[in-house]
């Protein structure tokens, strides 16, 4: 039995990117990575390992999403939001320095 990585992060946790140095949100985690190999050789420069979480970040003053190793990532404790035009798809309000959706039950 192949036991899976447990991701660091969660959906709604602020970080920062060690080598870019910007801050973000995540909105999704990938226990793996789950991109292609063409993009991890064109765009993983530093090579990350891919049996490792990845995480998709929203940048703070950004218009994209960002698709990060979880070695290239720490939690970001500045308990500021970020701003971005997608924080709203994804989440309702920010709360304790992180980001949350509330789930309606019908």
């Amino acid at each position: 039995m192949i036991k899976m990585p447990s991701a660091r992060f969660s959906v709604g946790d602020m970080v920062q990117h060690k080598l870019f140095h910007y801050r973000g949100v995540i909105v999704d985690v990938d226990t793996l990575f789950r991109g292609t190999d063409e993009w991890y050789e064109t765009v993983a420069r530093s090579r990350p390992p891919k049996h490792r979480p990845w995480y998709h970040v929203l940048p703070h003053g950004a218009q994209h999403q960002t698709y990060v190793a979880e070695r290239n990532l720490e939690p970001d404790h500045s308990g500021l939001p970020i701003q971005h035009p997608l924080v709203e798809r994804y989440f309702t309000h920010f709360s304790n320095g992180r980001y949350v959706k509330d789930v309606q039950i019908h």
